[in-house]
């Protein structure tokens, strides 16, 4: 098994947050990992992506070529990466703030509402984590279980108060694509 994303959107998105999650789950499961981030010249409001890999081989490069799953949270993310998306992997549109459709047929397409629903749940932050149940449920890449011992290592001690609203999160976002 060997999961290569691509997740692309604005910085402040949550864009990295996401890599930096799966990335530590697959650590704690033992898994081999790659994170390989990279930012437009602002943070917040530029262009932000990242490619992941998680997988039971270890990895000979960093660099996703052609991913077996894309988390697009902005229009411009989609129009970049859609087609580095191989055939028959799976993209996933956060419709909330993408008003086009994927142009492929050859792909599985998702359209989450992310941000609508991290509305309705009451943090606006939280929209990436909508993104990232849905691809677990899509993918089983990580357990539910490692991505919550990830989460208290990227929000830190500080903010562990935030790990239930995020746990509602991916459950909601995981409904989206059943």
């Amino acid at each position: 098994m060997t999961e290569q994303l691509i997740i692309a959107g604005f910085g402040g998105q949550g864009v990295m947050s996401i890599g930096q999650i799966l990335t530590y789950a697959g650590m704690t499961e033992k898994k081999e990992v790659s994170w390989l981030p990279s930012y437009g010249p602002e943070m917040r409001g530029g262009t932000a992506n990242c490619n992941v890999i998680v997988s039971d081989k270890p990895v000979a490069s960093p660099i996703v070529t052609k991913a077996t799953a894309g988390l697009m949270l902005n229009k411009p993310s989609l129009i970049k990466f859609e087609n580095s998306v191989k055939e028959g992997g799976n993209l996933l549109i956060n419709s909330s703030l993408i008003d086009i459709e994927a142009t492929r047929d050859d792909i599985n397409v998702y359209y989450i509402k992310a941000n609508e629903i991290a509305v309705e749940l009451g943090n606006t932050r939280i929209a990436n984590m909508v993104m990232l149940g849905a691809y677990l449920e899509l993918t089983k890449v990580v357990s539910i279980d490692s991505v919550i011992e990830a989460l208290k290592k990227v929000l830190g001690k500080s903010k562990e108060h935030l790990i239930p609203i995020n746990i509602k999160a991916m459950e909601r976002g995981a409904e989206c694509v059943k």
